[in-house]
């Protein structure tokens, strides 16, 4: 499956004219600030939006051919859909919620079963309850599970955990991340957290006020340094890791990745665990000789790549290659002038913090 999309809409003074590639598997998350077009795009992806024209294709079925006057609603389109709001039927138990997924769809289209959902999602203790006796983080499960149940083309997901606080978001998250890791469906997912973007996402797509500014590959995407001045605090890489051991006295787990090594605190972690580390350009300093008196725990040697303005006309953000990897730093022009960096400059790379995912 694969989405080519040229779509425009309109409701009062915002207006929302995208041209985008999507890949066919994976999680794709539309990323930017309230009011910058993401949820008017995966409206427009649902079939949910009045106003949509322009053109849209889904592993070349057309969706929308405005010109040809092809518009498929919602339900021939194959989406599953999920809100902020669970919206599940607050006369029906979890069960029955269920059933109304499962039952939309004939048994030979079904591509995820009654047992498979339950499992997936941990919420086989929960079929008796009502609505009103689930928690935020459960409700939104039973949501993900009804709409797989439907057995989607694809996933469209808007501000799934927007509308929970942290330790409801903390106990959703896992589960998101094990359907990226076993289900075969596209999904799309709308968020302004970047934490959910760096942890779940494999592709990103950054508008801002009905524009698509940047897409691409999450890390390789996040790591642009022409992204628009709204987005530098984001810049950085996301790096697959695997953890080659864990130094119990410390509590640190000790990460094998493109770049190296890195040791970042445990949370939990074992040998061979596969895990993400995402690695700002601001939490990043350079030296031109790695310094051992610092308590700065993961150095780096790399090379300069290049070097590029910032938005701020004190910074620069330097390009690097440190291993196999292309890391950022922003530092201060003066920093940059006083080590005399310049492309192919030999440097070590001091990684202030790094955030595990």
């Amino acid at each position: 499956m694969s989405v080519r999309a040229n779509l425009t809409c309109g409701l009062g003074a915002f207006r929302l004219a995208a041209e985008l590639s999507l890949p066919g598997n994976g999680v794709t998350a539309l990323f930017g600030a309230s009011g910058s077009g993401k949820t008017s795009l995966l409206r427009c992806l649902a079939g949910l939006e009045p106003t949509a024209r322009g053109y849209l294709e889904v592993s070349g079925e057309v969706w929308l051919d405005s010109e040809r006057g092809i518009a498929l609603s919602t339900h021939l389109r194959g989406v599953g859909l999920v809100f902020q709001e669970a919206s599940l039927f607050a006369h029906l138990d979890v069960r029955r919620n269920l059933e109304f997924g499962l039952q939309r769809t004939p048994v030979a289209q079904r591509r995820l079963h009654w047992e498979g959902a339950l499992e997936l999602l941990g919420i086989a203790h929960l079929l008796e309850r009502l609505p009103t006796r689930l928690s935020g983080g459960e409700r939104q499960r039973v949501a993900i599970a009804r709409a797989l149940l439907a057995s989607p083309r694809m996933l469209l997901l808007d501000e799934p955990l927007a509308a929970l606080d942290q330790p409801r978001k903390d106990e959703i998250l896992p589960y998101l991340d094990r359907l990226h890791r076993e289900l075969a469906i596209p999904m799309v997912y709308v968020t302004h957290a970047m934490e959910e973007v760096s942890r779940l996402a494999d592709h990103l797509v950054l508008l801002e006020a009905g524009r698509v500014v940047a897409a691409g590959p999450l890390s390789s995407t996040l790591a642009r340094p022409d992204l628009p001045a709204s987005f530098e605090d984001e810049i950085g890489v996301i790096v697959q890791a695997v953890v080659a051991h864990v130094d119990s006295q410390y509590q640190l787990a000790h990460l094998s990745c493109a770049v190296g090594e890195l040791r970042v605190p445990r949370q939990g972690l074992k040998p061979a665990d596969g895990c993400r580390v995402r690695i700002r350009a601001r939490d990043v300093s350079l030296t031109l000789h790695e310094e051992t008196d610092t308590s700065i725990l993961n150095r780096l040697p790399g090379m300069v790549a290049a070097i590029h303005p910032s938005s701020h006309p004190a910074q620069v953000l330097v390009s690097l290659l440190v291993g196999e990897l292309p890391l950022v730093a922003r530092i201060t022009r003066l920093s940059c002038d006083k080590l005399q960096l310049q492309v192919g400059s030999k440097v070590w790379a001091q990684i202030k913090s790094a955030a595990l995912l």
